[in-house]
Order: structure tokens, then C-alpha cells, then sequence
């Protein structure tokens, strides 16, 4: 029988809900919404699965352990009563993330000294021997949580984080995150049914991300490898099929169009796009957004402008007025969607939005606004049967008010960090003893993460992708690069 236990899926505030929609699409069993998490239960290929195919998830953990404690000791002896033979070998690296809120436990590596001590200390009991501490590249990452009394032990099934998706060859300064670009488009509904359009569209983010929604495309595709490939019980041939398994793919009619004023990012964008195979579909060109004309066919627009952060202009909020102006006349009959943080920029747009939705883009508190672009009056326009707002975008209003009353999560964020590592705000796990399941809740993602991946290179299992220039090619690629068994050990 198959068995079936507690995952949690890690995200960014603001994409809790298209993360739980993904999961559901998959299959997932008990999907519970929590901060900057969503929990649901499953098997092991559903863990592969989250891992490999999953567009908004940052990290896939697995809970091992649950308890109490009141002092280091008690840490130490509830680290100590997991058998760990089951989960590290004695040849096997390990390593262990820690995330702590307590008055008790003040330092999260004094904490994670007394876990790694806990484990090493069970092996030299029992064997006389131990498994060693790797920092930079373990067999085995553990997570453990502590929030006041209450500890929460995770095995770390992804390793590097997801949003490293591994077709960045080159980067701009300021690079829209992979997970939240993917976040964006699934927000505005778009699967490839129209052209897509992004006017400053930097290293490319947005574009390849969508081309890989439009294609139904798993976004591990160009990963080198996931921890849980390291795992005592990994299922070779299991991932094998699920790797290989393209039968959800699909045809893309449309196209995607990216334009930036920058012909260093122009020249980025083209290397990243080249390196994911979909040279076919998406076409750069350098172009600034004043320049910009009405499109010939059906089109989505969603852009990513600068803030005034870490990436401004000369006239920031000219850029603005800017943008207002080209949308109202060169791009009537469709609609727009513009990430921003400041509110003075979003005046400058002067169009009412149809939607609001709050997310964050690091640690700022920004908004992802959705402009429906017709001509003459908003009353005329209805009359005609133009829907302005779905019921699930005024659902998505609603929300909006639950997420500013949070805003005291953003101070917090400042505050600790210091803290590279902390995920998990407090939640409590259900017992997978017990009928009655309890949410789970409170996770971040810190965004930590340790260098991209460009191809699938495991012993093997993958061969190593080279870049790809075009659907075709990507095709073909495929063909020649599936997963393959054979008798050799990892």
C-alpha cells in the first residue's frame, strides 16, 4: 500500500493561493493554506513530482519529526530518539539549516550544533563510527524549526532552491525571481492563449517562464539534480518515468514578444532564452516602451518596471506617465498587468485598475495591477458585455485587506536578517497519527541559494544539456536526453 505523509511546499507572499491551485492540479490530497506555505499530503511521487513540476514552489520539505523543548537538552534528546540510520549513512554528508523564535533558544547555530551533535553522537554509540558535516554540498539537509516550545524536524527535498530553475546563463542587475514571474502570469489567468508581451522584459524572466506555462512545461526540465536524489529510498526508475513522461506538454499558436531599451539586457535575455530551447517562440528586440505601437494580434502584457529601489531612472515617474500613455493608446482591446512598489508611481499610470493584488518582491510590499484596456467609457464597454473585474478577481480584492492587516511580517523580515535561513515563522504539524488535521502555517522563504543550474547532469540518470536554440532543437533534445536506467551506481 502506497503510503501517504505530511509535505509542505514553500513560496512567497502572495502566491499561497496559485501555489495550493497548482498543487490540487496535481493531485495533492489535503491542500492547506498557511503564510508563505501551503501543507498537503502524498506519496513519494508526489513529492518528485512537486519538486519537478511545480512553477510557484521555492522548497519541498518533508516533516520527520515533531516535539517539545525547553532547553538545548531537550533538543538534543529529541534529535537523538530519531533513528537515523534510516535517513543518513555512515558514508553520507549532512547538513542542518536551522530557524528559531523562541526567548528560550536565542541563537538558530547553537541549535543546530545540538541537532548535528545529536546525530553524530547515535552513530559513534551504535557503530563507532560517524557521518561527516558538509556546509557547501550534503547528501542529506535538514531543516529544524523551533517556534517558543515547539520543534519541528524537516528533511529538505530540494537542495538547491526551486526558483534556480537553471536557464539563466546571464543576469541583469535587479533579476525578477523565476518562481514569482511564474506566480505573476498563473495570477492573470493567461495559459497560452493569446500573444504575451513584455516591454522591459530585462534578462528574460518573464518571457521564458511563460513560454514554459504556454507549453505546460515542468520547470525542473534544465535542473542538474534535487536532494532527495540522494536519499536512502530514492525511487530511480519512479523520477525516471516522471522526468521522461511529457505526455501533458502542448503546442503554443502564439507568440512571445520582449523588448528593453538596454541592449545589454537584450543581448542577456536572447543567451537565456537560447539556453532554454525556445528561441522559436519568444522574440527580443531593443525597443524603448515609448516606441512601443499597438500589436497585431490578441496580446497579455505583464511587466516588471523599475521601483526607484535597486533599479531607478532619470525621470521615475515620467516613466510612468509613460507607460499610461502608450497602454491608453497603442494597446486598446487588451489587457495589462504592472508590478510596482511605490503608490506615487502607480498615479502616474492615471488608468483605474481593474485589480489589485498584493505581493511581495523580496522584501518590499508591492502590488500587481491589472489594467483592461477598451476604448471610450467603462459604461459603454460593459453595456457591450466586457467583463472589467471576474468574481475571482473580487475575491482577490477581498484578500487584499487580510494582507495589509500582516504588515507587522515585513518589520520581522528586517529584523532577523541576519537570519540567511529563516523559513518558518510557527505553525504546528498535524500528527499523521491523529483523524483531525491541523493546519500548518507560517513559513518564508529566505531566497537563499547556491548558484544556477544549466543542465540535467546526474550519473546515469541525465545527460548534460547544451544550449538550445529553438523549439525544435528543444524537441530533439528531449529525444536524445531522456533519463535513462542502467546498472551503474549514483
Amino acid at each position: 500500500m502506497t503510503q501517504h505523509f505530511e509535505i509542505i511546499a514553500k513560496t512567497f507572499m502572495g502566491l499561497e493561493p496559485v501555489l495550493a491551485k497548482e498543487l490540487t492540479q496535481l493531485g495533492a490530497n489535503d491542500v492547506q493554506i498557511g503564510r508563505r506555505m501551503v501543507s498537503f499530503k502524498g506519496d513519494k511521487e508526489l513529492l518528485y513530482r512537486a519538486n519537478f513540476q511545480l512553477h510557484t514552489a521555492i522548497r519541498i520539505l518533508k516533516p520527520i519529526k515533531h516535539f517539545k523543548a525547553l532547553s538545548a537538552d531537550d533538543v538534543y534528546e529529541g534529535v537523538k530518539d530519531i533513528d537515523w540510520s534510516e535517513y543518513i549513512g555512515i558514508d553520507k554528508t549532512f547538513a542542518v539549516d536551522s530557524v528559531v523564535f523562541s526567548e528560550e533558544f536565542r541563537h538558530s547555530k547553537f541549535v543546530a550544533y545540538k541537532v548535528k551533535d545529536a546525530i553524530v553522537d547515535q552513530f559513534r554509540e551504535k557503530t563507532g563510527q560517524r557521518p561527516n558535516i558538509s556546509i557547501s554540498n550534503p547528501d542529506i539537509r535538514l531543516h529544524i524549526h523551533i517556534a517558543e516550545d515547539q520543534c519541528t524536524l524537516c528533511l529538505d527535498s530540494s537542495g538547491e532552491s526551486l526558483h534556480r530553475r537553471g536557464y539563466r546563463q546571464e543576469s541583469v542587475e535587479a533579476p525578477l525571481n523565476e518562481v514569482l514571474a511564474a506566480g505573476m502570469i498563473l495570477m492573470t489567468g493567461w495559459h497560452g492563449e493569446t500573444d504575451f508581451i513584455d516591454p522591459m522584459c530585462g534578462s528574460g524572466t518573464l518571457l521564458i517562464e511563460a513560454a514554459l506555462i504556454a507549453h505546460n512545461m515542468a520547470p525542473g526540465l534544465f535542473r542538474k539534480e534535487y536532494a532527495f536524489e540522494k536519499w536512502p529510498d530514492f525511487d530511480r526508475d519512479l523520477f525516471d518515468e516522471i522526468y521522461n513522461d511529457d505526455s501533458q506538454e502542448r503546442e503554443f499558436n502564439h507568440h512571445i514578444y520582449g523588448y528593453d531599451v538596454d541592449i545589454k539586457a537584450v543581448n542577456t535575455a536572447r543567451l537565456n532564452v537560447k539556453a532554454a530551447g525556445l528561441s522559436s517562440d519568444i522574440t527580443i528586440e531593443e525597443q524603448d516602451f515609448k516606441n512601443f505601437v499597438q500589436p497585431k494580434n490578441k496580446s497579455i502584457m505583464v511587466t516588471n518596471p523599475p521601483y526607484g529601489e535597486r533599479i531607478s531612472t532619470n525621470d521615475l515617474l515620467g516613466t510612468y506617465k509613460m507607460i499610461g500613455e502608450r497602454l491608453k493608446h497603442q494597446f486598446t482591446g487588451n489587457e495589462a498587468w504592472i508590478l510596482s512598489y511605490r503608490e506615487e508611481c502607480f498615479a502616474q499610470i492615471g488608468l483605474k485598475p481593474s485589480i489589485k493584488i498584493p505581493v511581495f518582491n523580496g522584501s518590499l510590499e508591492c502590488e500587481f495591477r491589472k489594467y483592461q484596456m477598451f476604448d471610450g467609457k467603462m459604461r459603454e464597454f460593459r453595456e457591450e458585455g466586457g467583463v472589467v473585474k471576474t468574481e475571482e478577481e473580487k475575491r482577490q480584492m477581498a484578500e487584499k485587506r487580510r494582507f495589509k492587516q500582516n504588515r507587522e511580517f515585513k518589520k520581522r523580515l528586517d529584523e532577523e536578517q541576519e537570519n540567511a535561513d529563516a523559513d518558518i515563522r510557527s505553525f504546528k504539524f498535524r500528527s499523521l497519527e491523529k483523524k483531525e488535521p491541523k493546519k500548518a502555517r507560517d513559513f518564508r522563504e529566505s531566497g537563499d541559494s547556491r548558484g544556477s543550474r544549466d543542465s540535467r547532469n546526474s550519473k546515469g540518470s541525465r545527460d548534460s544539456r547544451n544550449s538550445r536554440d529553438s523549439r525544435d532543437f528543444k524537441k530533439s533534445f528531449k529525444k536524445n536526453n531522456r533519463r535513462f536506467n542502467d546498472d551503474e551506481e549514483d
